[in-house]
């Protein structure tokens, strides 16, 4: 039963609609993404809402179960989730909702006829099967359930090329027959290739296949819309497919890479997973103590935060030793690199829960021009963002990637739990220099180490 008129129903898809735009809006900053979040999870609520109230719905019972088992679910993971697992979370929910529109997408072919409705019904299967078995690897290689090195199989290109030639093939024979069993085929093809896509993809490019995968999902979630004949979802998987693909080439213009390489760099040797290999070169490290008193009588330190921060729930520990060297008269700021972590913005948001000033964090083109004039650059965990092979090397797989040059800094100090190269497995020269110290140990550890060090200067 429609308990809603079409003009209200429409006022309020309108309406959904302008509050996403403004998530979108909201979710550009660090400082408004809690209140664009906010706002784009109520006209989500405001869109499920309407059509409850505008369609004569089967299966009501079925649906609601099928929520509350959802909620049951979504609920507890988004309380438990660590912030550092965020970005695999992320690969979930996109996973899922890919699958979820090559699924729907499924079952309305029966009901569809036109070459529009059916290139949109096997471009959806293809489109939302890719994203969900994409999505589902890079889950896996984030998890570290399996590698985050890239995957080559025997036979590799040839296999993707295959893949390619089935889902052309049989989406034209869907376009052709209209049949169930072709679509349902091209859904099994459609995994077996978003297996294949990612499996090369390695170290520091998995969250921008991440990213990549999103905005297949949405543009798999617009077409459903078309499908369906829901002018939301059309609109509501458009801006995510299109914000989906900026984010994407934002990410791989901060890697200094293109898109195709960053998919395809393994199979020519080109991806960003380099050596898991251990260094046993010697290098200065230090004690907290000495660390303390480098940083308490510097007069500008730049802290550079990491995955390793991240990693250690460090952020609260590092916003008291800033605020500490702040009260003896040292300016303290830190410079985010647009990829440091997992995720674009991982570590405004981390610090952001450390009530660390929005002001104090600037972008790397805004802090590089400074660093000459620091005394000390604090890095936390981070390694391939500040690494000179980028700028050095021609032959390095990070080679062209603006980088953080704390090496213009009079004193660079590394917080480390070990020599182990990062995420992208590359060696840093940086740490052999002579003005570089490192602090071996846990980040939280270390830094509540040379806190109570510099209470004590």
């Amino acid at each position: 039963m429609n308990l809603l008129p079409t003009t209200w129903t429409g006022l309020l898809y309108l309406f959904a609609t302008v509050c996403f735009i403004l998530a979108l809006r909201g979710l550009s900053s660090p400082r408004t993404a809690r209140r664009g979040n906010l706002i784009g999870a109520f006209g989500a609520l405001v869109a499920m809402v309407t059509v409850f109230l505008s369609t004569a719905l089967d299966n009501v019972l079925l649906i609601l179960i099928a929520i509350a088992v959802g909620a049951a679910i979504a609920v507890p993971v988004s309380h438990r989730v660590k912030m550092t697992a965020m970005p695999q979370l992320v690969a979930l929910f996109n996973g899922v909702g890919g699958g979820a529109a090559a699924l729907v997408a499924l079952l309305e072919l029966r009901s569809s006829s036109g070459f529009g409705a059916l290139l949109a019904v096997a471009f959806t299967v293809l489109v939302g099967a890719v994203s969900f078995a994409g999505s589902g690897v890079t889950f896996a290689k984030l998890q570290e359930m399996m590698t985050t090195r890239p995957v080559l199989l025997p036979g590799q290109r040839w296999l993707m090329g295959a893949s390619l030639a089935a889902a052309l093939v049989l989406a034209a024979l869907v376009l052709a027959t209209g049949q169930t069993w072709l679509a349902a085929v091209l859904l099994v093809v459609g995994l077996v290739a978003g297996v294949l896509l990612v499996l090369p993809v390695g170290g520091a490019d998995v969250p921008i296949a991440i990213s990549l995968l999103n905005a297949s999902t949405g543009l798999a979630v617009a077409a459903s819309g078309f499908v369906l004949g829901n002018v939301l979802l059309l609109v509501g998987g458009t801006l995510v497919g299109a914000s989906g693909t900026i984010l994407t080439q934002a990410m791989a213009a901060a890697m200094g890479r293109s898109v195709t390489g960053i998919l395809f760099g393994a199979l020519k040797g080109g991806s960003t997973a380099g050596s898991t290999a251990v260094s046993d070169r010697p290098v200065r490290s230090s004690s907290a103590e000495d660390v303390a008193i480098l940083l308490g009588y510097a007069g500008r330190v730049v802290v550079v935060p990491g995955y390793g921060l991240a990693v250690a729930q460090a952020q609260h520990t590092m916003a008291e030793l800033a605020s500490t060297l702040e009260t003896r008269g040292t300016e303290v700021i830190y410079g985010i690199h647009p990829v440091a972590g997992r995720m674009p913005g991982h570590m405004n948001v981390l610090l952001a829960e450390a009530n660390v000033p929005y002001e104090a964090l600037e972008e790397m083109d805004q802090v590089n021009p400074k660093m000459k004039t620091a005394d000390v650059a604090l890095v936390v965990g981070a390694n391939d963002v500040v690494n000179p092979a980028a700028e050095t090397s021609p032959g390095s797989p990070i080679y062209g990637m603006p980088i953080l040059k704390v090496s213009d800094a009079q004193q660079v100090v590394f917080l480390k739990r070990s020599m182990r190269p990062g995420f992208a497995g590359i060696e840093n020269e940086l740490l052999y220099e002579p003005k570089t110290t490192l602090l071996f140990g846990d980040a939280k550890e270390s830094l509540t180490k040379v806190l109570a060090a510099v209470k004590n200067l």
